[in-house]
């Protein structure tokens, strides 16, 4: 049996967490005398004079139905950056532990461990951008507590392999984040239904991708109800505003319009990927599972810089590790997706 207490760091352990009357009752309906609120309501023209649910129980509740999961496998957080930090607070102690990264991926689980300080260990990806399971294996000891996985990944667009990704489950003894953050993209089957054949997984995805919500930043983690247990004892009391639980309620019941969304941006991604294929000095297009392509070309900096000037901004990667002369492109609409082409035909010519 795996046991995330186990894990966790023994100050935490004995933590008296921030608590609320709240937490004792869970309606929305009541006289609410708690919080020393203002009771009359707000300057605004819709009252947002009382503090949001703190556990976003309806909003997980609309989640539960469309990803197939139990509301208390769910964590929802500010973006997917706020459970990233959380787990590091949690499981990781300063100086002393570690996690496992493999480089080329979302910078965030770095800069995470950085501000924590805790101590990041790389496992570079093949050179076909999957993962090494040797490599892994050679980088964990007795303080490895986390190991983040993304796929499809950032910034190469491609989904690694699934096999790999539950023999690293399988094998690690610590937690194993699976970062889905561009899942609506593929075709495959997300890792949230995994979450009960392995108790030491955590999927994380995000509302920023195929819903078009990256303002209001909400992120999600999908885990066993006792590892959330503890992001819930140490998270904020109300990380979640009640103006975004409220949008992306009322957001839920349009997944037509998601997949819709995503239907386009995957005909605009084949179309995208076709132009780019013509231009003879763009070396090699990664294969995408993503909203966007890794391209290579000489001098990728430089043409970053002069697509910069014609206002068109995408991203250079060229100094990443695995992505030399690389520019990662966003899938755009069909006339940005138009401009970037004619742009990069006059830069690179």
């Amino acid at each position: 049996m795996f046991d995330p207490n186990v894990l966790l760091r023994a100050h935490l352990q004995k933590l008296v967490p921030y608590s609320s009357a709240r937490d004792d009752y869970k309606g929305s309906k009541g006289v609410f005398l708690d919080a020393n609120e203002n009771p009359i309501g707000s300057i605004t023209k819709e009252n947002w004079n009382r503090y949001p649910d703190p556990y976003q129980y309806d909003l997980k509740a609309k989640i539960a139905q469309i990803k197939g999961v139990k509301a208390e496998n769910i964590f929802l957080g500010n973006g997917s950056d706020e459970p990233i930090d959380l787990l590091l607070r949690a499981f990781c102690e300063p100086i002393k532990d570690n996690i496992i990264i493999n480089p080329p991926t979302y910078g965030m689980y770095k800069v995470s461990a950085d501000i924590n300080n805790v101590e990041v260990r790389e496992a570079l990806l093949t050179a076909y951008y999957d993962l090494d399971l040797a490599s892994i294996e050679a980088k964990i000891d007795g303080n490895s507590k986390l190991l983040f996985i993304c796929s499809p990944n950032n910034p190469t667009g491609n989904d690694v392999s699934l096999v790999k990704i539950e023999e690293v489950i399988k094998s690690f003894k610590g937690i194993v984040i699976v970062d889905e953050a561009y899942v609506d993209f593929t075709s495959r089957e997300s890792f949230v239904h995994k979450l009960d054949q392995y108790p030491n997984l955590l999927v994380l995805q995000t509302f920023s991708k195929a819903w078009g919500l990256a303002s209001l930043r909400l992120g999600m983690a999908f885990a066993s109800k006792e590892i959330l247990a503890i992001l819930n004892r140490i998270k904020a009391p109300y990380n979640l505003s009640g103006l975004i639980q409220r949008t992306v309620i009322e957001a839920l019941d349009n997944v037509q319009a998601k997949d819709q969304m995503v239907a386009q941006i995957l005909a605009n991604r084949e179309i995208l990927g076709k132009a780019l294929a013509e231009n003879l000095k763009i070396k090699t297009i990664c294969p995408t599972d993503a909203n966007f392509f890794l391209v290579k070309m000489d001098n990728a900096s430089a043409v970053y810089q002069a697509l910069i000037a014609k206002k068109i901004i995408t991203r250079d990667r060229s100094k990443v590790a695995l992505c030399e002369g690389g520019i990662r492109i966003t899938v755009g609409t069909e006339k940005e997706n138009e401009m970037l082409i004619e742009a990069l035909k006059t830069v690179l010519n």
